[in-house]
């Protein structure tokens, strides 16, 4: 998904395209990773265009160009303040072929000298619901909490989101839904094929349905791609997710668990909880366990209840044995006693919950993770 600005002339014999982006030239490159807005400064007396711009590396700036050169030269005007230094940073765009032969596209964030050699701490994200884009967006606190420490940011734009329209979307409705999680563990394994990280240092993130997204990470067998997990205001028991708060009204995304055959028929096989105390995950099953995992919610959540959290927590910790990634010191929970579906209810919870992620996600993917209660390191271990 990458933006493209081109502008068309109506003539008798229908539309016809004048300019388009060109490798390089003019004010109508748009770079990977960044969005590009146009509006008319006048529309009925003058040529003059509001640009305006926003990506992972460029904080938001307006421009003024003009339709008459196909905005080969633009002024920019204003631009908001930046948050970490991006000099030494590229956006690029990648794909991963999914287990039926789609194309998933990704954007990759992180230095421009970056050594293939599968070393590098590396969060992947997602969301692949709800016809929502993953699109660029500058983050302040994704640079100074991740990028500026020389780390990999990966947004991944997979089936279930309307990065391509509805079809993309419908392409991971309901009974499919296991196609958008099959479309994240094909980016995960591109990144470790293509030498920029590696299991132990590849984390994955995601919120709300997001968070049923990384709840299915750590309970598929395709887990092993990641060390680390951050599961945010998830989505996790799918039998009862339609009786709690706005759920009910999420049965045309993900189906109606007590209508006749939709439980068993797919349901089932997304909910995270049943897939971790099933067979699935039973030790005779040879489930490679779950990686350190991070869970976060809101008390006062008005959309997802932290019931989902809240279980999924008490099932590791204590149905799940260690070998298969139970027990303290690779489970960690944090719950907000207000926020609502953000987790946070201002600015001074939302930093202190951001820099607990990163930092988690820090130690987890570097090996400083602090050992279990009761268990000492071994010295020069």
């Amino acid at each position: 998904m990458c933006s493209r600005l081109s502008f068309w002339k109506r003539t008798v014999d229908g539309w016809s395209e004048e300019a388009r982006a060109k490798d390089g030239g003019g004010g109508t490159t748009v770079p990977a990773g960044e969005g590009v807005g146009v509006s008319a400064v006048w529309p009925s007396s003058s040529d003059k265009l509001w640009v305006q711009r926003s990506g992972f590396l460029a904080p938001a700036s307006l421009e003024l160009a003009s339709a008459a050169d196909g905005c080969s030269h633009s002024e920019r005007l204003k631009q908001l303040p930046s948050f970490f230094p991006a000099d030494e940073l590229a956006c690029s765009q990648h794909f991963a072929t999914s287990a039926d032969g789609t194309k998933v596209p990704y954007f990759q964030i992180g230095p421009k000298k970056l050594t293939l050699d599968g070393s590098h701490p590396t969060l992947l994200d997602g969301y692949g619901g709800f016809e929502i884009s993953e699109l660029p967006y500058y983050s302040g606190g994704v640079g100074v909490g991740w990028l500026s420490r020389g780390c990999v940011k990966v947004v991944a734009n997979i089936r279930g989101g309307g990065e391509y329209g509805p079809r993309w979307h419908q392409a991971a409705l309901r009974e499919k839904r296991h196609r958008a999680y099959e479309d994240f563990e094909a980016v995960a394994q591109d990144l470790i094929q293509r030498g920029v990280t590696s299991p132990a240092h590849l984390g994955c993130i995601g919120g709300s349905n997001g968070g049923l997204l990384i709840g299915n990470m750590i309970t598929r067998r395709g887990r092993e791609l990641f060390g680390a997990a951050v599961c945010q205001v998830p989505l996790l028991d799918m039998s009862r997710y339609h009786f709690l708060l706005a759920g009910a009204s999420w049965m045309e995304e993900y189906g109606d668990p007590e209508a006749e055959g939709v439980w068993e028929g797919h349901l089932r096989s997304i909910s995270p909880y049943h897939r971790l105390r099933g067979e699935a995950c039973a030790p005779a099953s040879g489930w490679p366990g779950c990686p350190t995992v991070l869970f976060t919610t809101s008390t006062r959540d008005d959309r997802v209840h932290p019931g989902h959290a809240r279980k999924m927590v008490r099932a590791l910790l204590h149905e799940t044995p260690p070998a298969l990634g139970g027990g303290a010191g690779n489970v960690y929970y944090w719950e907000n006693i207000e926020g609502g579906h953000g987790g946070a209810a201002d600015n001074k919870q939302r930093a202190y919950m951001w820099a607990l992620t990163y930092d988690f996600l820090w130690r987890a993917l570097t090996g400083q993770m602090a050992p279990p209660p009761g268990e000492k390191k071994e010295q020069g271990s």
